[in-house]
């Protein structure tokens, strides 16, 4: 496809390979030409120099003596060789040797020549290295240096045309070789990847559809295989949600449905019954009105939990624990006289903490209500607040009926009850440490509970402190 992944890894991989083929098949060839025209000038420089210097004894060449020089010199393998006098006027020539109406050198950099320097030009074309190097012919008596003439070679070299003809097409080869090798490998390695992601995009969809329990088979120690694992976790984390999210829609229908149900009935028996005594009506509706109270109570720790769920970090302020469980004390003090219940409170002060003071109090309220609704009578609860250097410890511990130690891992659930039909009779309906555990959490905390049966059960909250 061409907006797959696979195609744009593939274009990518293609485009390097070849850009870096192109420069192994340009930087090479550059270098050998400069290597191979470095040689050439150094030795036509230095073949045109021993001639200049063969020729540099006389005031002024002569056509015939430079004839007689020239024919004493070995220059094998050049294509021709020229000599001038001091205006360009050829002299000696051997690639228009008895030719007529040749008589100046068309060498372009002759004048530079003429004037005392060197000149030189290489270039290779078409297999062949085309060279010309030119050098002034100079007299010299005493002090004064003169011009006389210039010597001029040029050169068809073929051989090491050829060479360099035959590395750039060796180089062609193995490249074009290179970038097939190089195209299958990577058809090869961008089909196994893509392969494994199309596997995790199939695996994203399925679970997606709802099949929390989908799990990927993981290979090799590499980053889609730690992707993969990641995967892994979040599908059994949704699952966990998932079998949460159930199990609570069905707790919460049920406790729903119990007092519906109770309201219900009560109100046919009420309806169908023509002659039934006012006592009894006046009992039917106390009885409609305590689970319509319940009812409520049910559904606003619903909205509470709700309200934890989807709420954002709240705006913290400093907050004096020990004020709050006074408060919270003072208005559970009806409670613990109705139940016999002695709270006890051992308070450090200043035991300042970052949150919103409502919830520490509901926190607090919720801990100490349960302490009394599940103590016996004659019984105790104890509220400690401790303060450490960097720590307020809440302690909420009673005296009552305590929890079996199977169920404490699950007390924090929402509607667990240990014991539904006590629970429902002391008004619980198994939301209220569901509410204090997601507000410790929520305000950075942590809370623990350990209970012994017939002896008491012990909450310990633990804020950051102030100061």
């Amino acid at each position: 496809m061409a907006g797959g992944v696979q195609f744009r890894f593939v274009l990518s991989y293609i485009a390097l390979i070849a850009g870096l083929l192109l420069l192994l098949n340009t930087y090479p060839m550059i270098v050998s030409q400069d290597l191979v025209i470095d040689g050439k000038e150094a030795a036509l420089t230095g073949q045109a120099l021993g001639i200049s210097q063969a020729l540099s004894g006389g005031e002024a060449l002569e056509r015939e003596s430079v004839g007689l020089i020239m024919e004493q010199q070995e220059l094998a393998g050049l294509s021709r060789i020229a000599v001038t006098d001091e205006m360009g006027t050829l002299l000696y020539d051997t690639a228009y040797r008895g030719a007529e109406g040749i008589n100046v050198l068309t060498f372009e950099h002759l004048p530079r020549v003429l004037s005392g320097y060197d000149a030189f030009y290489s270039a290779y074309a078409d297999g062949n290295f085309r060279s010309q190097v030119a050098v002034p012919v100079v007299h010299a008596e005493g002090e004064t240096v003169t011009v006389i003439g210039a010597v001029y070679l040029y050169e068809n070299d073929l051989v090491q045309g050829a060479f360099i003809e035959g590395f750039q097409r060796d180089l062609q080869n193995f490249s074009i070789g290179a970038f097939i090798v190089a195209l299958f490998l990577a058809l090869i390695f961008f089909r196994t990847l893509t392969r494994r992601l199309m596997e995790m995009l199939s695996a994203i969809r399925i679970v997606g559809r709802g099949d929390y329990g989908y799990k990927l088979a993981v290979r090799g120690k590499d980053e889609l295989a730690e992707l993969g694992r990641a995967f892994n976790r979040l599908s059994d984390r949704l699952q966990e949600t998932e079998e949460m999210r159930r199990r609570f829609v069905s707790d919460a229908s049920h406790e729903l449905k119990t007092p519906l149900a109770s309201i219900r009935l009560l109100s046919d028996s009420i309806v169908q019954s023509e002659d039934m005594e006012v006592e009894t009506v006046r009992e039917f509706a106390e009885d409609i009105g305590q689970e319509a109270e319940r009812l409520t109570r049910t559904t606003e720790r619903l909205l509470q939990l709700a309200r934890l769920d989807a709420t954002p970090e709240p705006a913290l302020v400093p907050v004096d624990v020990a004020q709050v469980v006074r408060r919270a004390g003072y208005m559970l003090e009806p409670l613990a006289r109705e139940l016999d219940v002695e709270m006890v409170f051992d308070l450090a002060e200043d035991g300042l903490i970052l949150a919103v003071e409502d919830d520490v109090y509901q926190i607090v309220f919720n801990l100490a209500e349960n302490g009394l609704k599940y103590n016996v009578e004659g019984g105790t609860l104890l509220i400690r607040l401790e303060k450490t250097a960097d720590q307020v410890r809440l302690t909420v511990e009673d005296t009552g009926i305590g929890i079996p130690e199977e169920d404490i891992p699950h007390i924090f659930d929402r509607f667990y009850r240990v014991d539904k039909a006590r629970s429902r009779a002391r008004g619980g309906s198994g939301l209220g440490l569901s509410i204090v555990r997601d507000t410790v959490l929520q305000h950075g905390g942590q809370i623990e509970a350990s209970s012994r049966l017939d002896v008491g059960t012990r909450f310990v909250v633990v804020f950051s402190g102030v100061g």
